[in-house]
């Protein structure tokens, strides 16, 4: 199996040896910033499969680099360490691009098994789904460019909208199950994830809107369905 690198971003040394030590252990080749500048420095001149970043950071903080980043990588996992635990923060984690978001205090093996299975996602994506243009009504979905395109009109996604938009679209015209959708793109169904699931479900509707056709309906109390 290929050794897997990762890039790690955090401004508290006693942490960031920890994690480091715990990823290298399980076989992971890390690289260490403890800064947003040297992160994205690091990221421009290398190719890394899993970047853990922490939000609050000396020089440039998490959310801008993950922008930053996506701006040239589109795919990369990217996990969010951060003490800030608002809907509000948790939102602005992955409208910045990122696909999970751990919070503090968390233990090592949460964060162990978090890393895995975006890992486990993203080789899924890349394997098995062609996802160069994707009609939707009268919309073209570009997931590895996370854009959203009617008629000359283009939005730009967010990276969990992409997700969240592909996922419906795998279940179109049936259920999309609301604690699969929790489990697979969140990591657990708690009500907190479950209120930041509806904020984007409410975005993919005014994205959507433009054509009458398209429509996501709640099914009260099991998920949602993408008619179209």
């Amino acid at each position: 199996m290929d050794t897997k690198k990762l890039l790690l971003v955090e401004d508290e040394p006693f942490l960031a040896r920890v994690i480091e030590d715990s990823f290298k252990q399980k076989g992971y080749q890390v690289t260490y910033a403890s800064d947003g500048k040297k992160a994205y420095n690091l990221f421009l001149n290398h190719r890394f499969d899993l970047l853990v970043l922490d939000v609050m950071l000396p020089l440039m903080d998490g959310f801008t680099l993950a922008k930053q980043i996506r701006n040239t990588d589109k795919d990369v996992p990217i996990l969010f360490l951060t003490a800030k635990s608002e809907t509000a923060d948790l939102i602005e984690g992955y409208t910045s691009g990122g696909n999970d978001y751990l919070k503090k205090p968390f233990s090592l093996e949460e964060l162990l098994l978090r890393a895995e299975e975006l890992l486990k996602r993203n080789s899924h994506h890349h394997h098995h789904l062609d996802l160069t243009e994707i009609k939707i009504g009268s919309y073209t979905f570009s997931y590895h460019k996370q854009q959203l395109t009617f008629q000359d009109r283009t939005v730009k996604l967010s990276n969990r909208e992409a997700e969240l938009l592909l996922l419906l679209y795998k279940n179109k015209n049936n259920l999309m199950e609301r604690k699969m959708a929790l489990l697979s793109l969140w990591g657990d169904d708690s009500f907190f994830n479950t209120r930041t699931m509806d904020v984007f479900i409410t975005r993919l509707r005014k994205h959507l809107r433009s054509d009458p056709n398209l429509e996501i309906i709640n099914i009260r109390g099991l998920g949602y369905k993408l008619i179209c």
